[in-house]
């Protein structure tokens, strides 16, 4: 497994932009996808953004298509989501997730992950 920590959320605007930055340590990060999904309250964990191993392929959610993009850097271990546009409705706790299942390019369930950061908030006002 490894470790997660996220950082990079805060308080913004409608419109406005936010980085969220995921550390990785422990085992081979290189190897693993890597994903983001979110939690607003009274909801369910859903599915953001995922990346493969190599980088060269993600995939996401519909609401954030066009507007959020993924990225990673294996020789930092370090996993980013750009968020641009950002709207009331993308107001929730994000986490950042490790797993090989990512690699399919088609895994968006948040349910059998090996391995979750703690989650950071983004509040997006209106």
């Amino acid at each position: 497994q490894v470790q997660l920590v996220e950082s990079g959320g805060g308080l913004v605007q409608a419109g406005g932009s936010l980085r969220l930055s995921c550390a990785a340590s422990g085992r081979a990060f290189s190897n693993y996808g890597m994903g983001w999904f979110r939690q607003a309250p009274g909801k369910e964990r859903e599915f953001v953004a995922a990346i493969i191993w190599s980088g060269d392929n993600t995939y996401y959610a519909d609401s954030v298509k066009g507007r959020f993009t993924i990225s990673r850097d294996n020789a930092k271990n370090t996993v980013y989501l750009q968020m641009n546009s950002l709207k009331p409705e993308d107001t929730a706790v994000y986490y950042c997730a490790a797993d090989p299942k990512f690699n399919s390019g088609s895994y968006y369930s948040p349910y059998g992950i090996g391995s979750w950061g703690q989650g950071t908030q983004v509040t997006v006002s209106s």
